[in-house]
């Protein structure tokens, strides 16, 4: 398995620290509003990534944390009037319903900032006896940038280029910093704002301090895989390299994995620009599942443009595997015989060759595209190969091997079993009687009346079939 690591620019074989076992960190949201689905980006492909790698068998650590305290999150609680805490509570259960409504499984560990201040103020003390930093009068501290001289390192810019950008440098106490590149750790506590004691000051940590110390706890001094979007190269892992390998002493992460950008329309998302989409809005219009097989459906190093055009592909693609397997699922408990004929066994030992071909793509720097186009060739597989008299031991190899495929990329495609309510059933049955008696007015009545409730019937050479409108 090869993976493209941004430190080196280059594809590297992936070989963990420790054989069968896999540790990652990946960056999660400030939560002060409802998640966006430039938000969501990261936390499908990284979600991929890590069932991918547990289908390989190895057992994956997987870390993402809240940011539960920020200028942002304190700023709606001044306009609502209530705690920054319960803006950040009420936003964390928002987020995991709409990482659920993807398919986005918990992690490991999802670490929140305010419950990690002990471990922040120790990595600070160590920064500061080692040299690394410095307190200011008022009692913030900074980080001597050029100290670190490996600083720049992951974003490949030289050092005095790298002032644009960086959100811990605009903060109140400029004139205080040794060096204008300079970042803060820890800032003193503003009227009205949540704090906690420290050596300094009553304050709270700088951005960056929250995952170096909640990488090092859980995972420890030196991972596997650190990842997020690409906007967050810089400052902020290029700042938590700069944080963990000088308290540590040891390389902070082995390989870099960064997403994409993801645009509207083909322009940068923006509130002001009219085309900022929640994933709770996506919602309202498509099953969240059209959502992550839209994301899984352009490599995540590849910039991604959102539109009404390309999420309606994505539905009619998620579709068209979603039908295959209800069409295999009836064929299988419509079948006459139960075991495989000759013929089918060859048949069924092509199988095989997909499973190879789609962990062939997602070797490949979890190329999710290419493992897409193995599940379509799967699919039309299937519609040729399965038929009315086809077995059920073959009906049923078919359909289990497209959702196992679909399965490590986090998509759903089996439906739930459906009761219809007795009455429904009555009312099929009748409407089969009636065309058996060449009564169509009333069996085409008995189908409009379905229609009223909800129930769309499906006349096929394998029988009728319904699904909910």
């Amino acid at each position: 398995m090869k993976v493209y690591n941004t430190l080196t620019r280059r594809k590297e074989e992936f070989v963990p620290l420790v054989p069968g076992k896999v540790s990652m960190y990946v960056c999660g949201p400030t939560v002060y509003n409802l998640i966006h689905i430039g938000n969501a980006r990261p936390m499908i492909v990284f979600d991929t990534a890590r069932r991918y790698m547990e289908h390989k068998g190895y057992e994956v650590n997987y870390v993402s944390n809240f940011t539960d305290v920020d200028d942002k999150i304190i700023k709606k609680a001044i306009e609502e009037g209530v705690s920054a805490e319960e803006i950040s509570q009420r936003y964390i259960a928002e987020c995991k319903k709409d990482m659920a409504g993807m398919n986005v499984k918990p992690a490991t560990t999802h670490p929140l900032a305010t419950q990690e201040i002990d471990g922040m103020i120790d990595m600070i003390s160590t920064l500061i006896e080692k040299g690394y930093a410095y307190a200011a009068e008022d009692g913030t501290v900074y980080f001597r940038t050029r100290k670190f001289q490996e600083y720049g390192k992951l974003s490949h810019k030289n050092l005095d280029d790298l002032r644009g950008g960086n959100r811990s440098l605009l903060v109140s106490g400029e004139d205080q910093k040794e060096d204008p590149l300079d970042f803060v750790l820890w800032k003193p506590k503003k009227e009205g704002e949540p704090s906690w004691p420290s050596p300094w000051c009553d304050g709270r940590p700088g951005w960056h301090i929250e995952c170096s110390v909640m990488s090092k706890k859980y995972l420890g001094e030196e991972i596997d895989i650190h990842a997020g979007g690409e906007d967050l190269i810089f400052p902020h892992h290029e700042n938590e390299i700069a944080q963990s390998e000088c308290c540590n002493g040891k390389i902070f992460a082995r390989y870099w994995l960064h997403n994409a950008f993801l645009n509207i329309d083909n322009r940068k998302m923006s509130k002001s620009l009219g085309n900022f989409f929640t994933v709770r809005e996506i919602s309202e219009k498509y099953d969240l599942q059209v959502l992550r097989f839209f994301m899984l459906s352009a490599h995540y190093r590849s910039p991604l443009n959102f539109s009404a055009e390309l999420m309606e592909a994505s539905k009619n693609g998620l579709e068209r595997i979603v039908n295959a397997v209800s069409n295999l699922k009836f064929l299988e408990e419509n079948a006459g015989a139960a075991e495989m004929t000759a013929v089918e066994k060859e048949e069924a030992s092509k199988l095989e060759e997909y499973v190879q071909k789609f962990d062939e793509a997602m070797d490949d720097d979890f190329n999710t595209a290419d493992a897409i186009s193995v599940i379509f060739e799967l699919v039309k597989f299937a519609n040729t190969a399965v038929s009315g008299q086809s077995s059920k031991e073959f009906a049923q190899a078919v359909r289990s091997q497209i959702i196992s495929l679909s399965d490590i990329l986090g998509l759903i495609v089996e439906k739930e079993e459906e009761m219809l309510d007795s009455d429904i059933e009555a009312l099929i049955g009748e409407r089969q009687a009636a065309r058996k008696a060449k009564n169509f007015a009333r069996a085409d009545e008995i189908r409009d009346l379905l229609l009223e409730k909800g129930i769309v019937l499906k006349d096929t050479r394998e029988g009728v079939k319904w699904e909910r409108a």
